[in-house]
Formats: C-alpha cells, structure tokens, sequence
C-alpha cells in the first residue's frame, strides 16, 4: 500500500495563493500517476489536476486552468498544487491521488490510493 499526506491548506483573502504538497511513502512513487481532487459538502469529488510519471504531462480542470499549476519531484516522493489567483468558489477540502494503473485520469474511481485531505477557504 501508499501512505499518502497532504499539506498546505489554510484560509486566504480572494485573489492569494496557497501551494499544496502531497507526500508519498513507496520506493515507486515514479511509476503512479498523481491527481488533485476537491470536494465540498453535498457534492461529488471533483477532478483539479494530474501529472504523469515523469511531470512532462500536465492536465487541468476547465475551472482552474492558468491559476493552478500541478508539478511532482520524484527524487522526494512529493506532488504540488500552487494555487493562484483564488476564488471563494476554489474554497474546497483538497486530496492527492495515486493511480496504480494508468487510465482515466479525470475519474475518481479510477485512483488506487488517496490522501486525508487539506481545507483550502477563500474568503471574499
């Protein structure tokens, strides 16, 4: 199994910025492509971001596309998320992901391994 723990989050003004890390415990942690999810009370996990194996891929939510920028340092096993230009519609309880297999990276279900989550708060 993957251990996986997030950090990073907190409460800003609208207009800031945050940077999320997410920290993986495997000796493989180049072989899982890593995601970004969201969620807010009473609805579904949303897809953020992904990265592929080497960090030369990058994909992005049509929501935080130019904002967010999702980038990975395999030498120590971390994901980031740098949040810019926030929102009070970004505020969200944040988690990093690890698919074993790659498929479809927007699908929550599809992620093997997933994080405790960070709360990001916006405020306006």
């Amino acid at each position: 199994q993957v251990q996986l723990v997030e950090s990073g989050g907190g409460l800003v003004q609208a207009g800031g910025s945050l940077r999320l890390s997410c920290a993986a415990s495997t000796r493989t942690f180049s072989s899982y492509f890593m995601g970004w999810f969201r969620q807010v009370p009473w609805k579904e996990r949303e897809f953020v971001a992904a990265v592929s194996w080497k960090g030369d891929l990058t994909y992005y939510a049509e929501s935080v596309k130019s904002r967010f920028t999702i980038s990975r340092d395999n030498a120590k096993n971390t994901v980031y998320l740098q949040m810019n230009s926030l929102s009070p519609e970004d505020t969200a309880v944040y988690y990093c992901a690890a698919l074993k297999d790659y498929s479809d990276y927007r699908l929550a279900s599809e992620y093997t391994y997933w994080g405790q989550g960070t709360q990001v708060t916006v405020s306006s």
